[in-house]
């Protein structure tokens, strides 16, 4: 999701550094190898939910909520 995938261009690249930063400030607990092995919105809100100790509801919410406009 926020890795680089190979063949992208420069500004999808700096796009998904600008989400994954956004994601670091928003989820403090979310290392950079956190982000970088994050594949989809689920992965996101499962580890949001663990790290957090959010019920999986509320992590589901808040992750959907953050992703939505996002183009990844």
């Amino acid at each position: 999701m926020f890795g680089y995938r190979g063949g992208e261009s420069d500004e999808i690249v700096a796009r998904k550094r600008g989400y994954m930063a956004d994601a670091q400030q928003r989820w403090p607990f979310l290392t950079r190898f956190d982000v970088t092995t994050i594949h989809n919105e689920q992965q996101l809100a499962t580890m949001v939910r663990d790290r957090s100790g959010r019920p999986k509801a509320d992590a589901d919410a808040d992750v959907h909520a953050w992703m939505e406009g996002k183009l990844f």
